[in-house]
């Protein structure tokens, strides 16, 4: 794979074969050793796609996914291109919730481990967890259309949280006629919970503030306590990714298309499948918006309960809610002409700058906040949009640390240690569902958060607001 450089944070996968447009992907020099030629080959691989625009773009997290590389983002024109069920992913909306406290890091140590215990209890993880909320068909579908404010409708969370959630917690296009039997009965009994794998709550403490300015405006100070969920659609919007891959590698082969990779299916954005895709991919959206919005509330009980303090006193307020897996009808600037497309981002934060519509009004005249987190053992970041994302990555940056390790080279790597003690080592209180999910999760298995959040700093589709440190965390 023949790649170029074009600046300290550019590097340039030349055009060739059938590449409509080159691949960009961002990186730098010491990171440039984890360019393995698979997510590379991804990177050219979705460049060949009918309607993409400029380049197929990588972030400095990128690595081997399903189809797109995990960390992708490519613009397809709205009218001539497509959308891809891998450009998304399994876990649709897949995203991050942070919520800051009136709380500082001293005030809570002396009841850490049972603020840990109790967010571990009442909050379900794992694989096949279930939540507390028991839907039928008539009220999933509600859920399915509303989204966060679903949720909030019925007692769970604030309406000011809805102005600080991506969309408003609620994509329009969703139609949950285009939603089959099996995903509607996975999603039934899962709203509410955290699920497994990569997926967690965490407790951590402002560490580090590097923009006054835009750290004033998300509510943020040093030394303060915070709250950050990573969760998505659950079994629901993996169900939905199934169905449509299923349906749409059918129609592949009926029309005889000629993929690079069998995973890179696709349908016309204008025709019926591809409307189809879009309206439960928006279901499944909503479900994930509903899903994190329940479980702050959850954990604002929590902290209510622990520290026996009112929702005044504690003040936990939401910062903002992004989506990591996601396709959108978006508005670009591209070759001097505004053009609709369909912006898939998969592993990819959205990072629209100051001024922006889509931003909510308190925060528009600084930017969009990116919540980007780390490994269980390093840190997370906030940062901000800026108005170079918009003409160089269609208003995306990067998502989190970006695996370095399979998960079962994390489990063989892991073999023998005690995971959670050496996290409590390092002041990190762990609680954790199953077996093998510290092992997979370890933070070697991950690149280093800090260098790839330079590299989207230093590129300008990003700048560092905060840096915040784990105090302790629940694994799904």
């Amino acid at each position: 794979m023949e790649l170029k450089k074009i600046d300290a944070y550019r590097w340039q996968v030349l055009k060739r074969g059938p590449m409509r447009v080159p691949g960009i992907v961002l990186t730098s020099e010491p990171m440039s050793s984890h360019l393995d030629v698979e997510p590379l080959k991804q990177v050219a691989n979705v460049a060949t796609l009918p309607g993409i625009v400029t380049a197929s773009l990588a972030m400095p997290d990128f690595h081997w996914g399903y189809g797109f590389p995990i960390g992708g983002v490519a613009a397809f024109d709205w009218d001539s291109g497509v959308v891809s069920p891998g450009g998304v992913g399994y876990d649709i909306n897949c995203g991050v919730r942070l919520a800051a406290t009136n709380l500082e890091a001293a005030d809570i140590r002396p009841r850490l481990e049972s603020l840990v215990n109790t967010l571990y209890q009442q909050i379900p993880s794992g694989i096949g967890s279930k939540g507390f909320i028991k839907l039928n068909t008539r009220e999933e579908k509600r859920v399915l259309r509303e989204g966060s404010r679903w949720a909030v409708k019925q007692g769970y969370g604030l309406e000011e949280d809805l102005h600080h959630t991506e969309d408003g917690g609620c994509l329009k296009a969703a139609d949950p006629e285009f939603v089959s039997p099996r995903a509607l009965a996975r999603g039934q009994k899962q709203l509410g919970t955290l699920g497994s794998g990569n997926h967690f709550l965490e407790i951590g403490v402002v560490e580090k503030i590097y923009h006054p300015e835009a750290a004033e405006v998300f509510g943020l100070f040093k030394n303060q306590v915070t709250v950050m969920l990573h969760t998505g659609s659950r079994g629901f919007g993996y169900q939905v990714c199934d169905d449509f891959l299923a349906r749409m590698a059918r129609q592949a082969q009926e029309m005889n298309l000629e993929l690079p990779d069998r995973q890179l299916v696709y349908a016309p954005l204008q025709s019926d499948e591809g409307k189809r895709y879009l309206g439960a991919m928006a279901c499944a959206a909503n479900y994930a918006f509903a899903n994190r919005q329940i479980l702050l509330h959850l954990a604002r009980g929590v902290f209510e309960k622990v520290f026996r303090m009112g929702p005044r006193d504690l003040d936990m307020k939401q910062v903002y809610d992004v989506c990591h897996n996601i396709a959108k009808k978006e508005e670009h600037l591209i070759d001097g002409k505004k053009r609709l497309v369909c912006v898939h981002r998969k592993g990819a934060t959205r990072s629209f700058g100051p001024d922006h519509p889509s931003v909510c009004k308190d925060y528009r005249p600084i930017g969009q906040p990116v919540l980007v987190p780390g490994d269980m053992g390093t840190a997370s970041y906030v940062l901000v949009g800026t108005r170079k994302a918009m003409t160089e990555t269609f208003g995306s940056t990067c998502h989190g640390a970006g695996r370095v390790l399979s998960r079962k080279a994390a489990k063989k790597k892991s073999k023998g240690r005690a995971i959670n003690r050496e996290l409590e080592d390092q002041g990190i209180l762990v609680r954790w569902t199953g077996r093998a999910t510290l092992a997979e999760e370890m933070p070697e298995a991950y690149k280093d958060i800090s260098k790839v959040v330079e590299v989207v700093h230093g590129a300008g589709i990003s700048k560092k607001v905060a840096r915040l440190k784990p105090m302790a965390v629940v694994k799904g």
